[in-house]
């Protein structure tokens, strides 16, 4: 029944938009060796589409394509480049509900959300559609006489995107919206649980008029990943990585770019404390909470992965937050009501065990949640739960769990809590509740992450720089700091002007 009722999801999206192949140089195109790999549905496992696996040949065609069409792109006035990027932005838009549609699909999460991170996705386009327009150079006092000394700003090249599977609009949309603005083209292998979604928006960004070899998606299956990355990483067409996903990953792409110098933004693993002082207001910090954590089904970077509790309002604040982590329906995207979908597969399920299994032995207590539930929709549904007792030898207090699980964590004063949050090598996010300016004023720079979210526990905008620092990798996106990571700047000195 769940497979029938996924393939009805899918049937909501318009044959044009159901793109199975590899999209280089404004055509579509198979693997030259005819392989192919299933995506699957996460809730059953079950096949929902055959999609192209794509191999060196394919990534190295990919760079041939958009080095090709570097030259005209660049030179393309910024203010044709703005139009077609709110023609793509339309296109984005006016296909909301088939877009959603393949998301739920091929990633899980409700429909409704799906639809939230297409208008999420298509902000960064609207955006950069302006931010192309803002690309300003400085003319500088001379040094000398008969002297004229000015800087303008270039398009770094080709730009190489790797995205992954939890956003698979969002992400690959806040990375070549800014390249596109910028006047660099693109090479892209989206992840291989979710490349169907990135393949439509190809399909929109060609119909919006985005001439052909500006950008160019290769699928690949997790098998044929390396190859098709490793292609790019050797190319020295290929001027800028930008990655998201795992810090491991990071690291490698890094250091392999270092071989052609290339320019690389990383946005990779956190590790988000979540702090409520007891000058909180705790029906903002659960409500917050719930934001920052259960959004989908608490599989993302910046998910808060360790909740601190100041003793005296400990008890109220987990008693408030269980009652509303109950509330919450897991189930099929498609079903209404439903705020938790499927984890994105079975390692996902796993690791989520091993956390509540190691967190238990070692003395927390299990509030709720936290055992397999829907079993007849598909094995991949986990109710969320709430640990009390949480400390830091426990696994889930050093490693990203990736799903939906709040370990709280006592606290008695300011100064250990601020350690406690900043001993881990990472730092994307953090977040924390007091009403005392003081406080605020005090905690927020002490806090070691790239974001802080001060009272609030949406922070995501494409208004905002989005980025970490230490492990969590380095370089912004969105904002107008996202654009600077896919321009070069140029000093031009001329003299014998007197």
């Amino acid at each position: 029944m769940t497979e029938l009722r996924s393939q009805d999801c899918l049937s909501r999206v318009p044959a044009a938009l159901r793109l199975d192949t590899h999209c280089i140089g404004g055509r579509w195109q198979p693997s030259a060796d005819a392989a192919r790999f299933a995506v699957t549905d996460p809730a059953t496992g079950a096949t929902i589409a055959d999609v192209a696996d794509g191999s060196a040949l394919e990534a190295t065609q990919a760079a041939d394509a958009a080095s090709t069409a570097l030259p005209g792109w660049r030179a393309t006035p910024a203010r044709e480049r703005a139009r077609l990027l709110r023609r793509w932005h339309a296109a984005i838009v006016e296909h909301t509900e088939a877009l959603a549609a393949l998301i739920s699909a091929e990633q899980g999460k409700p429909l409704a959300e799906a639809a939230g991170e297409v208008a999420y996705g298509a902000s960064y386009v609207a955006w950069f559609a302006e931010e192309a327009l803002r690309i300003q150079g400085d003319i500088l006092a001379a040094a000398g006489t008969g002297q004229r000394m000015w800087v303008q700003k270039h398009p770094v090249g080709v730009v190489a995107a790797i995205t992954p599977w939890n956003f698979p609009l969002a992400m690959i949309a806040r990375k070549i919206a800014p390249a596109l603005a910028a006047g660099c083209t693109v090479v892209a292998k989206p992840a291989e649980d979710t490349p169907l979604t990135a393949l439509a928006l190809a399909e929109l960004a060609a119909q919006a008029g985005l001439p052909p070899g500006v950008l160019n998606i290769v699928a690949a299956s997790r098998e044929r990943a390396p190859a098709v990355v490793d292609a790019w990483l050797a190319d020295g067409r290929v001027r800028k990585l930008t990655f998201t996903g795992s810090t491991a990953v990071g690291k490698h792409l890094a250091r392999a770019s270092a071989d052609t110098l290339k320019k690389v933004s990383l946005e990779l693993g956190g590790n988000a404390p979540f702090i409520v002082f007891e000058d909180a207001d705790l029906e903002a910090a659960v409500a917050g909470l719930m934001a920052a954590k259960f959004r989908n089904g608490g599989q993302t970077c910046v998910c808060p992965n360790r909740v601190y509790v100041h003793d005296s309002v400990h008890d109220a604040f987990v008693e408030r937050l269980r009652e509303a982590v109950t509330g919450l329906t897991v189930g099929p995207a498609w079903e209404p009501d439903v705020r938790i979908g499927p984890m994105i597969n079975a390692r996902a399920v796993e690791k989520i065990g091993q956390h509540l299994a190691d967190a238990v032995a070692q003395g927390a207590r299990l509030i709720t949640g936290g055992m397999r539930v829907r079993e007849a929709d598909g094995p991949h549904y986990v109710a969320p739960a709430v640990l009390t007792g949480a400390t830091p030898a426990m696994r889930l207090a050093c490693e990203e769990t990736f799903g939906p699980v709040v370990p709280v964590f006592r606290f008695h004063d300011e100064a250990e809590v601020i350690r406690a949050a900043n001993d881990t090598p990472y730092g994307l996010a953090a977040y924390f509740y007091s009403r005392d300016a003081r406080r605020i004023a005090r905690v927020a720079p002490q806090l070691d992450t790239g974001m802080v979210g001060i009272n609030e526990g949406a922070i995501a905008s494409e208004v905002a720089p989005f980025g970490g620092v230490k492990e969590s990798g380095y370089g912004r996106e969105g904002s107008r700091y996202g654009l600077d990571d896919y321009l070069q700047t140029q000093y031009l000195c001329e003299g014998q002007l007197g």
